[in-house]
């Protein structure tokens, strides 16, 4: 393993911010300095693609998801790894490819994840899925059992980006968010009859969730608790209970959000940043019927995942949501309170220098960092 030193001093956002729409016209997003508490990075382990990682409760094991189609399972003492058989056929192609892992909340007796993948449909069509299937750990080996699709991308599309399919549960344990990207087809984000660009809220086996706001509207509307949205690839709860999510932008304006029932945030329609084209999107205005993001950045980051932390080896930190950055080649900090966002630090020294793909928390409360691409190294973040 390789250790390194990071020194905080100086750390600078990427790029001037455009006013914030929740501020006076022309000014800027309030910031915060470096932290009073650097911390050391060490280098644990690479690999080929990583896209996202979990522990799993009451184990010493991580999981771990390469985009290529693999699950690894690590364990974090030996550092042993083994790959898990069983996996779904993945479609790997452009942003496609196995994507999120989660444990499910009732792992300690039925040892269950969650995984989404991109999954080929007829022709050249595909979209994202969500499976549940029983993860066995022994004897050195590991696979996935009973392995079932409980929700789909409707319609599968041509293309390969924007599948979104991050995962998380409610606090309370019975609930399932999966975000679900508009696959860069722009409309669907605003259309009731597809769950593309929607934030869906279904119960742990998949189905619809009761009470959802336009659940009146039949299937797929019975699923979705928001819409408006491109590409949200991070959704993490905070302790006092709140959703929050993280969406990639066009050109420019990419977003944090507060994710609350039934709100739109508008993509096509409005968007702090532009078309890749150039042609210009209306920016989020007061009054004008959409959700606006409670951060947001300009140029892009292309924020990648979203961590809320809750542990004890950064206490001053506990609450605050981290998020990976992929174009922005950094590890960004964003104080929350309450339903209120602040950006805070954003680290680019060494190996946090780069593509970032994923942020998660271990049980003990360290910071885990995996870096983006083919070789892909496990960062692990200790209080100094």
């Amino acid at each position: 393993m390789r250790r390194i030193t990071l020194v905080m001093a100086g750390a600078a956002l990427l790029g001037a911010c455009s006013a914030d729409p929740s501020t006076p016209s022309g000014s800027s997003p309030s910031t915060t300095g470096p932290s009073s508490q650097p911390f050391t990075i060490t280098e644990v382990a690479a690999f080929d693609e990583p896209w996202a990682m979990t522990f799993l409760p009451g184990t010493s094991y991580a999981a771990i998801t390469q985009r290529g189609g693999q699950l690894l399972v690590r364990e974090m003492s030996s550092g042993e790894v083994s790959t898990v058989e069983g996996v779904p056929e993945i479609k790997a192609e452009g942003q496609g490819g196995l994507g999120d892992v989660i444990a499910s909340p009732d792992y300690a007796t039925t040892k269950e994840v969650y995984l989404s993948w991109a999954e080929a449909g007829d022709g050249s069509t595909a979209g994202a899925a969500v499976g549940r299937g029983r993860l066995v750990i022994a004897d050195g080996a590991a696979r996935l059992e009973g392995l079932r699709v409980i929700w789909r991308q409707v319609p599968k599309v041509e293309g390969t980006g924007h599948y979104g399919h991050r995962l998380a549960v409610s606090p309370d344990g019975t609930h399932l968010f999966v975000t679900s990207g508009e696959r860069q087809k722009f409309d669907p984000a605003q259309d009731l009859g597809t769950n593309l660009g929607k934030i869906l809220r279904l119960n742990l086996d998949g189905t619809p969730a009761a009470g959802n706001p336009v659940a009146a509207q039949g299937h797929p509307a019975d699923e979705e608790w928001t819409l408006g949205h491109r590409n949200p690839l991070g959704i993490a709860f905070a302790p006092d209970g709140t959703l929050w999510s993280t969406e990639m932008g066009p050109k420019g304006g990419d977003e944090l959000n507060l994710i609350t029932k039934g709100a739109n945030y508008g993509w096509p329609k409005v968007s702090n940043g532009s078309h890749y084209s150039g042609q210009d999107i209306p920016d989020h205005a007061a009054g004008d019927g959409f959700e606006a993001p409670k951060v947001w950045w300009n140029p892009s980051i292309s924020p990648s995942s979203l961590m809320i932390y809750t542990g004890e080896a950064f206490p001053q930190w506990r609450g605050d949501a981290f998020i990976g950055a992929l174009s922005g080649q950094a590890l960004l900090r964003v104080d929350l309170d309450g339903t209120a966002a602040t950006k805070a630090e954003v680290w680019t020294q060494g190996a946090l220098g780069t593509r970032i793909r994923e942020v998660e928390q271990g049980p003990d409360g360290r910071i885990w960092v995996l870096q983006d691409g083919a070789d892909g190294k496990l960062l692990r973040l200790d209080p100094t």
